[in-house]
């Protein structure tokens, strides 16, 4: 038993790395048509935007690999089948259990490949993709780089440091270094938090602003103060991804964040929950694709089941994104509009597997 399970394994693999590498390719290839859209922009070209698409490319990895899972699962049971090897193994003595305790075992390892992506891998190419891409494209004269001490940003004879960029413009713990024409610190300003207006302007809150004037320092305290710069929410997209693509941890975070100032969190708590559920969606694709193994090869129609595969895979990608919408939209629990979808395929997974057993 050990050996048909190694050998099963070998397959699944093969096929999921083989379906994984052209749907990568696929969807690299579309990103890439996009983008030419913007080539020719400041200092955009064809190499730079081949670069973009490659480190964006972790992130399209972690949002295929479950459909991928699915898709190649499906071809190597049905090439067992077609070579009468899937008989051979139900006769020894491998039942449908068996082999559904065999792939869940082979899905764990990609599960964990799943969850390096999302967590690990993904979020920073994602964020060096979109501050490659700002940099080449961006016509001003703002100088923005991104360091652990947060994004320091150089306008005209100033130069700004935001500690942490939150969702919906909002910034934290801001300086503002401003200098004369000789070079010479002229004024320190510290705020608290930052929301930007419109037209390049931001309102600071809890402003402590130091001026150095000749050997005389003083020190004034602003409860609001408007603040023109070339900071813009484009610039700060650099350093802040959308919830979905966040970590678990930035995403618990943020939501602490949230909750010690009385704001709604829902969206980020269903954000939260889908990333962690979605490693798991790899071991029910795997499931679900082994009742669809169970057929007569003489009686044809594999394309079919492969295409029927396919379509179940898109359709729990948009379920998800769905419920995700709906939960939002209704105030359903978060945990509910993150784990109904994969609770529903695995249901219908084990319906089909009792179904193809009692015959």
């Amino acid at each position: 038993m050990r050996m048909l399970r190694r050998y099963v394994a070998r397959q699944v693999f093969a096929a999921t790395a083989l379906v994984f590498a052209a749907l990568l390719f696929l969807f690299g290839f579309f990103d890439f048509i996009q983008e030419l859209s913007d080539v020719g922009r400041g200092g955009y070209g064809l190499p730079l935007a081949a670069l973009y698409v490659a480190l964006s490319l972790p992130g399209r990895a972690y949002e295929i690999l479950p459909v991928a899972a699915l898709i190649g699962t499906l071809f190597a049971l049905s090439q067992l089948v077609i070579n009468s090897e899937y008989t051979v193994m139900r006769v020894s003595g491998m039942s449908m259990r068996n082999m559904a305790v065999s792939l869940t075992r082979i899905g764990v390892a990609l599960s964990v490949i799943t969850f390096l992506l999302g967590e690990v891998v993904a979020p920073l190419t994602e964020q060096a993709a979109q501050s490659l891409r700002f940099k080449a494209t961006t016509s001003s004269n703002v100088v923005a780089q991104a360091f652990r001490s947060g994004l320091w940003v150089k306008d005209a004879n100033k130069f700004v440091n935001v500690s942490r960029i939150m969702p919906e413009t909002v910034i934290h713990d801001v300086h503002v270094y401003e200098f004369d024409d000789r070079f010479r610190l002229h004024t320190i300003s510290h705020a608290s938090r930052g929301e930007y207006q419109r037209d390049d302007l931001w309102v600071l809150h809890d402003v402590v602003q130091t001026r150095f004037e000749g050997t005389t320092t003083s020190v004034n305290e602003i409860a609001q103060w408007e603040w023109h710069s070339v900071l813009k929410p484009s610039i700060l997209n650099v350093l802040m991804v959308v919830p979905e693509q966040m970590s678990v941890w930035d995403l618990y975070a943020y939501l602490e964040h949230l909750r010690a100032n009385n704001q709604e969190t829902v969206r980020y708590e269903i954000a939260m929950w889908q990333k962690i559920i979605y490693p798991f969606a790899v071991l029910v694709m795997m499931v679900l694709a082994l009742p669809f193994a169970n057929f007569q090869a003489r009686s044809g129609g594999i394309g079919a089941r492969i295409f029927t595969g396919i379509m179940l895979g898109l359709g729990f990608h948009l379920a998800n994104r769905l419920f995700g919408h709906l939960g939002l939209l209704n105030a359903w629990p978060p945990l509910f509009s993150a784990l109904t979808p994969m609770l529903g395929f695995l249901a219908a997974a084990i319906w089909m597997m009792r179904k193809v057993e009692k015959r």
